[in-house]
């Protein structure tokens, strides 16, 4: 088969060799796989697969099931999925544990589907399982025009929680609005929105406090950060008392002063939290509750994947300066051919 292999810096499309599924595995013919920043990072030297995990890049894909491991039921050869994955997606072949299969939405294309799996678990994970979010509840999103930001909006839109992102520039702004936010802060700009005005404001701590005054001022209830350390103070100031802010990546730092006594306080919980890590028990949970709560509102038309742009996998390093640049709105999908 061929893959994606890290050359250097440089990632080539070539020969490699295909992997085969062992028991309760399955073996999928990728017609589509997307980038995460996860993806960049490991591509840098930053963050290493887990143990046993393909060294090729790729937490995600749609495809084909092309060959059932020993004691697989519940999946045939030729059933269209798609698949969270720890690796190996950047190739013609991959193979995971049948657990952590989804079924391809009938509406959806392979393209429309790989851009699925991992945005939407990571904020089904974080948001609604780490931190318990509760009918009514508010919640803060940051880089909430990336693919976890846009599917978290979705999720907390159908379920009935305002939500309130940061993003870089108006046009990012508008459009998580127009997707279902409430209201969004443009770090670019210092531009606060909401569906009615536009304010300006000088944190994103001041603009979700003006955001929530009809609820006196209380904060919002959870928040979902991969940021870190830059945004930890303004966190803290903005969590409601027995709010959760849930760190899932280190974008600007691993490290900040923490102020115990406000932690004291509010009594909120910090919570740090990673997937890919996860045992496969841990994820094939995950999926099964994605499966049966999430995965029919895509069937439906109530959810839907949001894609900047599809590239075939030959032009993976355009789709990676791309990821770089913060100028998308969604996923970068690539096509296998």
């Amino acid at each position: 088969m061929k893959a994606i292999q890290i050359n250097g810096q440089q990632l080539n499309w070539a020969d490699a060799e295909a992997p085969q599924p062992g028991p309760g595995e399955v073996a999928i013919r990728v017609r589509a796989t997307a980038i995460n920043r996860a993806d960049l990072a490991q591509r840098a030297g930053f963050y290493p697969p887990p143990p046993g995990a393909s060294e090729i890049l790729g937490l995600e894909c749609a495809g084909e099931i092309q060959q059932l491991g020993e004691g697989v039921t519940g999946w045939k050869i030729g059933d269209a999925v798609c698949a969270l994955l720890s690796g190996g997606g950047y190739a013609e072949t991959v193979v995971c544990p049948a657990g952590h299969l989804l079924p391809k939405p009938e509406n959806l294309s392979f393209e429309q589907a790989a851009a699925l799996p991992e945005v939407f678990a990571t904020a089904w994970l974080n948001i609604f399982q780490e931190a318990a979010l509760q009918a009514n509840e508010s919640v803060l999103l940051h880089a909430g025009a990336s693919g976890v930001g846009t599917a978290a909006i979705q999720l907390c839109r159908h379920f009935g929680n305002p939500c309130f992102v940061t993003a870089s520039g108006q046009q990012k702004i508008d459009y998580c609005i127009e997707l279902g936010a409430d209201g969004g802060f443009d770090r670019s700009s210092g531009l606060s929105s909401d569906i009615n005005s536009n304010i300006n404001q000088d944190s994103f701590a001041e603009a979700v406090k003006t955001w929530r005054k009809d609820s006196d001022g209380k904060g919002v209830d959870v928040i979902l950060d991969p940021v870190g350390g830059s945004y930890l103070s303004d966190n803290m100031s903005c969590l409601a008392v027995n709010g959760r802010l849930v760190l899932i990546g280190l974008m600007g730092g691993a490290s900040a002063d923490i102020n115990l006594g406000l932690l004291m306080v509010k009594r909120f919980k910090l919570i740090g939290s990673t997937l890919r890590s996860r045992t496969d028990e841990q994820k094939s949970r995950l999926i099964q509750s994605l499966r049966e709560q999430v995965w029919p509102l895509f069937d439906s038309g109530e959810l839907k994947p949001i894609i900047h742009t599809t590239m075939p996998i030959t032009e993976v390093e355009q789709g990676f300066a791309l990821v770089e640049s913060n100028q998308t709105i969604g996923k970068v999908v690539l096509t296998i051919p």
